[in-house]
């Protein structure tokens, strides 16, 4: 028991570092927050965190920060620049201890997980399960239909689509130079939350003190006062005005004009935004009497296209009769032509 406890002190000792963070470490952590780029995902299947790859970063520091060698002009003067990867991994792992962010193991979340989670939706909102044997025979044929092709589109699609990872707590907590993911811990706070907190402590300050402030002030903020009263009272007035117009409107046209007034006051959306546009009207009457014009027309239509093939069918019919007129004719002149050559025979041999 007591040889467990000294390995237990030590690993602490090894994890939480003696001295305080620097300003360089800062500095250092500060750009890797703002400048190395991030993936959001689930810890422990409950919030979501963001994460970063390890050899990414220490690729940044070493090419594109402001602390690699080749980036710093006077390397003398300078208290930390980065040459080696050696160092950066070093100087990464101190930042570890500080607490900066911590080491997470990757988990790669099945189909059947997610499958599951689907079957459980389904039924949530009352399918059977029949239903979703049959959805899923048909995903399937269509699946199969879809993959139809050579083995290498089949390979590419594969590499084309992306796992869907979860992040748990990996046991040793050290930096590592790989694919391995570190979680965020640290979160700086933005300037303009100072600045804004800052405005309304003094604000606050500011309207305790009201007794002290000087006659002209105190003149000015009760005309403030009354209009913002004002202003107040005439945004209710327009809303009242806004639906007593729209029944007046809406019984005089028989339920068929619905007229509104600034349409956005009473909705979920920004200031100006509720002033825009300035009315918003629909009337159903037109479109009835344009759908019966568009129906009188169609009919019309309907009837030009019935005449003109009736026409048509008559003009076929008056071609059929003339051709038959011309091919008796020509059978007769035929026939005629034909005693003709009978008669004339005789006179030739005498």
């Amino acid at each position: 028991m007591p040889a467990e406890r000294r390995v237990k002190a030590k690993k602490n000792e090894k994890m939480t570092p003696q001295e305080p963070m620097s300003k360089d470490q800062k500095a250092v952590a500060k750009w890797l927050r703002n400048n190395v780029p991030t993936k959001k995902t689930k810890f422990m299947h409950s919030h979501v965190v963001e994460y970063f790859t390890g050899s990414k970063a220490v690729d940044m520091l070493l090419e594109e920060s402001p602390f690699a060698k080749k980036n710093v002009k006077d390397t003398e003067k300078a208290t930390i620049y980065f040459e080696y990867r050696e160092q950066a991994v070093s100087f990464m792992d101190e930042l570890l201890k500080h607490k900066m962010f911590h080491r997470a193991k990757k988990i790669a979340v099945s189909n059947e997980l997610l499958k599951r989670k689907k079957g459980k939706k389904d039924k949530g909102d009352g399918k059977s399960e029949a239903e979703n044997e049959s959805d899923a025979t048909k995903t399937a044929t269509t699946d199969k239909e879809n993959k139809k092709g050579t083995a290498a589109a089949n390979a590419a699609d594969a590499s084309k689509k992306k796992r869907k990872i979860r992040l748990d707590m990996h046991l040793e907590q050290m930096f590592v130079d790989g694919n391995d993911a570190f979680v965020w811990l640290y979160d700086p706070t933005p300037w303009y939350y100072w600045v804004g907190g800052t405005f309304i402590v003094l604000a606050t300050i500011a309207v305790c003190l009201f007794p002290l402030w000087p006659p002209w002030l105190r003149l000015g903020v009760h005309y403030l006062s009354i209009a913002a009263a004002g202003f107040l009272v005439f945004i209710i007035a327009l809303g009242v005005l806004k639906y007593i117009l729209f029944a007046i409107l809406f019984a005089l046209s028989a339920g068929k004009l619905k007229f509104w007034i600034f349409p956005n006051l009473t909705e979920d959306v920004g200031f100006f935004e509720s002033f825009m546009p300035l009315y918003d009207y629909t009337y159903t009457g037109a479109s009835r009497k344009k759908k019966a014009k568009d129906s009188d027309d169609e009919e019309s239509d309907d009837e030009e296209e019935e005449e003109e093939e009736e026409g048509k069918s008559k003009e076929k019919s008056e071609d059929a009769d003339q051709s038959e007129s011309d091919d008796s004719s020509s059978k007769k002149s035929s026939t005629n032509g034909k005693d003709f050559e009978m008669v004339d025979k005789p006179d030739s041999d005498s």
